[in-house]
C-alpha cells in the first residue's frame, strides 16, 4: 500500500494495482490531513475547522465521524497472511493514519532525494539517476486539489525539497559532461521560479560549457532584471560570481574530465600549440631555461590574456547587436 500526495491524493494497492481515489473533495481533504501528517494524531476540532472552515454542520462531531467510516470503507483490509491492519485509529484527541508496513510517496521521495544528494560528490552518475527517479514520484502540485492550511507548513518544506533536488540533479548532470541535454530544462526552471538564483547559476555554466558565453550572460542580465523588478535588490555573491567567472573564462567553469577532474574547455589551436598550454610552442627545441624561461612563461600568459580579451570582446560586440536589435519600448 501506498499512500499518495504528491499530486492529487490516492491510495495505491500495489497488490492488485488498484488505484483509490475519494470521490468527495472533502473525503479527499481528510485522507490528505492524515496521509501528510501519518503517525501522527490529528485533532478533531483542528479538522472540522479545516473541511468546514465558517460553516460547521449542526452535529460537527457526528458529520467528522461519518466522514471517517466511509474512508475506513475505502481502504482495502490487510491480507489474510498480514497482521490484522487498522489504517486509521480513533483516540480521544482525534484520528491518525497508522501505515504500519505501507509507505507513502512523500517518504520514498526524501529518502532517494537525500541518498541521491549524498552521491553527489562520489558518484555523480548514480547520484542523477536516483535523483530522476525521486522526481518522478511527483504527479503535480502537493495535495493538488485538497488545498489544505493545516498542512501548510509540510507543503512548503516538500516543495522546497522538490526545488532542491532538482539543483542537485543539475549539478550531477554538470558533473558528468551532459550540459548539451539540461540546458532547455534550466530555463523552463528560471521561468517558472524567476527568484531563484541558483537555477540561473546553473544555466548559465550549462550555457558556457555549450561554447554560448553570450546566451550565458544574457542569464544573468534577466535574472537581475527580475530581481530588481520582484524584490528591489541585487543578485547574491554567488551568481555575481559566476558572472565574474564567465567573463574571465575561469578554468573552474571547464567541464570535467573522464576521471571526474576539471578540465579546460577545448580551443581551437594550430598543429605547433600544446593543447596543455594554449600559447607554447612543442617543436623539437630544447626547452629554455633561466631567464629565457621566465621570458617564455611571461610571453605565454599574455597570450593567453589576449585570447581572452578577444573572446571577451566578441561576446559584448554579439550582446551589443542583440540588444541594439531590439524594439526601443522593449529594451
Amino acid at each position: 500500500m501506498e499512500f499518495r500526495i504528491l499530486g492529487s491524493v490516492e491510495v495505491h494497492d500495489e497488490r492488485t494495482g488498484l488505484r483509490i481515489v475519494p470521490s468527495g473533495a472533502k473525503q479527499r481533504a481528510l485522507l490528505g490531513a492524515l496521509i501528510t501528517k501519518a503517525n501522527r494524531t490529528v485533532g478533531a476540532r483542528r479538522l472540522i475547522d479545516e473541511l468546514w472552515a465558517q460553516t460547521p454542520p449542526a452535529n460537527k462531531a457526528n458529520a467528522l465521524q461519518a466522514h471517517i467510516r466511509r474512508l475506513r470503507r475505502l481502504l482495502p483490509p490487510s491480507r489474510p497472511d498480514e497482521p490484522q491492519q487498522e489504517w486509521i485509529t480513533t483516540c480521544a484527541a482525534g484520528y491518525a493514519l497508522r501505515l504500519g508496513g505501507a509507505a507513502t510517496d512523500a517518504g520514498r521521495f526524501r529518502r532517494a532525494a537525500l541518498e541521491g544528494r549524498s552521491l553527489l560528490d562520489r558518484d555523480p552518475e548514480r547520484a542523477a539517476r536516483l535523483l530522476r527517479r525521486a522526481l518522478a514520484l511527483w504527479r503535480g502540485p502537493v495535495l493538488e486539489g485538497a488545498p489544505l492550511d493545516m498542512c501548510a507548513g509540510e507543503v512548503a518544506q516538500l516543495e522546497e525539497a522538490r526545488l532542491v533536488a532538482l539543483e542537485a540533479l543539475y549539478e550531477a548532470c554538470l558533473r558528468t559532461r551532459r550540459h548539451h541535454e539540461i540546458t532547455g530544462e534550466l530555463t523552463e526552471l528560471t521561468v517558472h521560479h524567476p527568484l531563484r538564483e541558483r537555477f540561473y547559476d546553473l544555466l548559465m555554466v550549462a550555457l558556457y560549457r555549450c561554447g554560448r558565453q553570450a546566451d550565458a550572460l544574457s542569464v544573468y542580465d534577466r535574472a537581475r532584471a527580475r530581481l530588481a523588478q520582484e524584490l528591489g535588490i541585487e543578485p547574491g555573491p554567488a551568481l555575481r560570481g559566476r558572472l565574474s567567472a564567465v567573463l574571465d573564462h575561469d578554468p573552474a567553469l571547464d567541464p570535467p574530465d573522464c576521471a571526474g577532474h576539471s578540465g579546460r574547455l577545448a580551443v581551437p589551436m594550430g598543429p605547433l600549440l600544446d593543447a596543455r598550454e594554449p600559447g607554447v610552442r612543442t617543436d623539437a627545441a630544447a626547452p629554455p631555461d633561466g631567464g629565457d624561461r621566465a621570458l617564455h612563461g611571461e610571453i605565454a600568459r599574455l597570450r593567453r590574456h589576449i585570447d581572452r580579451l578577444t573572446r571577451d570582446h566578441q561576446a559584448l560586440l554579439q550582446r551589443f547587436d542583440q540588444l541594439a536589435a531590439r524594439p526601443a519600448g522593449s529594451r
